[in-house]
């Protein structure tokens, strides 16, 4: 059995090849902007209510529904409200400033503080808050699905 070099196909599969590294590439940098944004504090006019910053997250979907972890560290627990709506699960709270000594100058502030909101979009079968915890600075909230949904 010999093998035929087709010049068409080796052409196709070089293309396939390098524009798929492009889109991977793409794709990558289209998360590391959003993870910056995110980094970014946003003054959103004046008053003490104003979102300010979001916290990043990491999704795990488990057989049951999904575990979603989000980054709050300095967030006291009992400031922290957890809505779940159909299309929706928003985490809210207040990060107040830390200041180590009413004298201290301040030379770096890279730890966010304010207020803040992070939604996280659901689409699909119905869930319910099954349990959250705060531990180590991280809030871990698990969704399941609803009662005879899935």
């Amino acid at each position: 059995m010999a093998l035929v070099f087709d010049p068409h196909t080796a052409l196709r599969m070089s293309t396939e090849r390098r524009y798929g590294w492009m889109w991977l590439h793409a794709l990558e940098l289209s998360n590391e902007v959003e993870r910056l944004q995110r980094r970014l504090p946003r003054y959103l006019g004046p008053g003490s209510d104003a979102v300010s910053w979001e916290p990043p997250v990491d999704i795990h979907e488990t057989p049951q529904g999904f575990v979603i972890f989000f980054a709050l560290p300095g967030v006291a627990p009992e400031d922290i409200e957890v809505t779940l709506e159909r299309k929706a699960l928003s985490v809210s709270a207040k990060r107040g400033l830390g200041v180590a000594d009413r004298d201290a100058t301040i030379r770096r502030l890279e730890i966010p503080h304010g207020r803040f909101v992070r939604q996280i979009a659901l689409s699909g079968p119905a869930l319910r808050v099954a349990d959250t915890r705060y531990l180590n600075g991280c809030l871990e909230v698990r969704l399941v699905w609803a009662e005879g949904v899935r």
